[in-house]
């Protein structure tokens, strides 16, 4: 398979309107330098006839013009070069490769290009697509390139060209593009509506020529419902269902509802603010929603009466959660925030009611006594225990691979070198990576680099463009005020018996390391107990 010669002309026709539009702004620029000039000259422009001020005010508007254009220009550009980057690497894969070699190869260059722009696999994934739709539709790419429309634009093209045939596609972009089809859109042009009011337009046209009838898209659609996650600052984060329009419209109504029948004069939380404390009361109430409280509630996050939830109130959520939390936060002698697995910091108010009151198991990770490193377990044994995974987790944050996000919990726990070519069972040689990474791994040229005790794996993609690892950036844990002040003297590390053993003399596969680390761990007393009470009384 070759590249076709009009893609190579139309990049060059494309890069002739760059260095135009480029040109046009540097005049701009050098308009507003004489005009600078010029006013210094003779106070501010007053004897030139040209009010200065007004002049630079309409410069700065025709520059964002400019450089909206270009950036229209830009995005063909780069569009062309992701498209044709998949087809060259197509045509580089030999004849007689499988579907899953081919399909392999494909995958690998989405990687290098997200590599490339910096961005995850996903966005890489969908911009890659985004391209290639755009590509095939040259009225759509020729606006894209001569800047009389936005990517967003192109974009809403795309989108709503989803699942049409291609004489469908064809119809709806004539509709839009071509004045001189049967029956041309009214009123202004694409480039001329915000994105939002074009893929209205757009929409109703799909709408009402869509070959398909809207209860086959609807069956279809209504297949695909799912719920997002997202986590967002501050500690909050952002839960989307995507269901049939009457079951969502349904939960809206319900909670609008209820959250009107909770206002009143006692109630201090707004209408928005109630929706989402009902929603999460009919979402996580593990007893019987009691319908007929109408109380206000508290709005404070507290946990109900065990078996009943009242509306408004937000239970506990009663689940294992892995969350870190510094021990001075941990006893309420600071707000360091902590650190909840797959959403990131949490306020220390919620971390000590998670462990406190909502989490039935609380995970912890042993750690070596000798170096506080986690425990190594060697090359005796291939199977992980669950320890070791829940530090590579916590090490790795989410899929190690360049530009992935995915926290999912079904995320692989992987040697980076194979267990059958002598690599170790421990924390510097594994890593976290997403069902589809771990696949890519084991089926192209991207290798990770070695990992540590605390930083995970890099990678090395299969054209020798390195990415270092992405890595978590601690802080010392917040003292509390006045600790610095106080004299302490931790007591000796060893019993003066002088009858214990020195763990430096015990090499790492002495059978007595394995009997000590199925000991209970068991916390020894505080010997600061009487500080913390003079703090707690000062």
């Amino acid at each position: 398979m070759g590249i076709s010669g009009g893609a190579v002309s139309g990049s060059g026709a494309g890069m002739e309107g760059v260095r135009a539009s480029v040109a046009a702004l540097d005049a701009l620029f050098l308009e507003e330098a004489a005009l600078s000039s010029a006013g210094a000259a003779d106070g501010h422009g007053a004897g030139s006839g040209v009010d200065v001020l007004q002049r630079q005010y309409g410069i700065r508007l025709e520059r964002l013009a400019g450089y909206s254009k270009l950036e229209a220009m830009i995005a063909a550009a780069k569009a062309q070069d992701a498209a044709d980057s998949i087809r060259i690497q197509q045509a580089m894969t030999p004849p007689e490769a499988s579907v899953q070699e081919r399909t392999y190869a494909e995958m690998s260059a989405v990687e290098e290009i997200a590599g490339v722009l910096t961005i995850s696999s996903a966005a890489a994934g969908a911009f890659v697509h985004q391209s290639q739709q755009v590509c095939s539709l040259p009225p759509v790419m020729d606006a894209l390139a001569a800047g009389a429309i936005s990517w967003q634009h192109a974009r809403v093209v795309v989108d709503e060209a989803e699942g049409l045939s291609p004489a469908g596609a064809a119809s709806l972009v004539a509709h839009f593009f071509d004045p001189d089809a049967p029956n041309p859109a009214r009123g202004a042009v694409p480039g001329k509506l915000v994105p939002s009011r074009f893929r209205a337009k757009a929409r109703t046209w799909r709408e009402r020529h869509h070959p398909e009838s809207i209860e086959t898209r609807h069956t279809k659609g209504a297949a695909d419902r799912r719920m997002e996650y997202r986590p967002d600052r501050d500690g909050m984060a952002r839960v989307t269902l995507y269901l049939p329009g009457d079951t969502a419209s349904a939960i809206w109504n319900r909670t609008t509802a209820t959250a009107r029948g909770l206002q009143g004069p006692d109630e201090p939380r707004t209408l928005t603010q109630l929706r989402p404390d009902i929603a999460a009361s009919l979402l996580l109430g593990a007893g019987t929603i009691n319908s007929g409280d109408t109380g206000s509630g508290s709005g404070d996050g507290s946990s109900p009466q065990p078996g009943t939830t009242a509306l408004g109130q937000v239970p506990v959520p009663r689940a294992d959660v892995l969350v870190t939390v510094p021990v001075f936060s941990l006893l309420g002698l600071t707000d360091e925030p902590a650190e909840l697995d797959g959403h990131g910091p949490i306020p220390a108010s919620i971390a000590r009611r998670l462990v406190a009151d909502g989490a039935d198991s609380f995970y912890r990770v042993l750690v070596d006594p000798r170096d506080g490193a986690p425990l190594e377990i060697g090359r005796r044994s291939y199977r992980l225990p669950e320890t070791i995974k829940r530090w590579i987790r916590m090490r790795d944050g989410k899929c190690t691979f360049p530009g992935c996000t995915n926290r999912s919990l079904d995320n692989d726990t992987d040697h980076l070198t194979a267990w059958h070519n002598g690599g170790e069972t421990g924390a510097s040689n594994l890593g976290q990576l997403c069902p589809k990474h771990h696949r890519l791994k084991h089926a192209s040229g991207w290798t990770p680099t070695p990992a540590t005790t605390n930083e995970p794996p890099g990678w090395t993609s299969p054209t020798g463009r390195t990415y270092n690892p992405e890595q978590h950036d601690p802080k010392p844990t917040h003292w509390p005020h006045g600790a610095l002040s106080l004299d302490i003297n931790p007591p000796p590390e060893e019993p003066p018996g002088g009858n214990l053993l020195d763990p430096d003399d015990l090499c790492p596969a002495d059978p007595l390391w394995e009997e000590f680390y199925t000991l209970p761990y068991v916390l020894p007393p505080d010997p600061q107990a009487a500080w913390w009470s003079l703090w707690a009384e000062g």
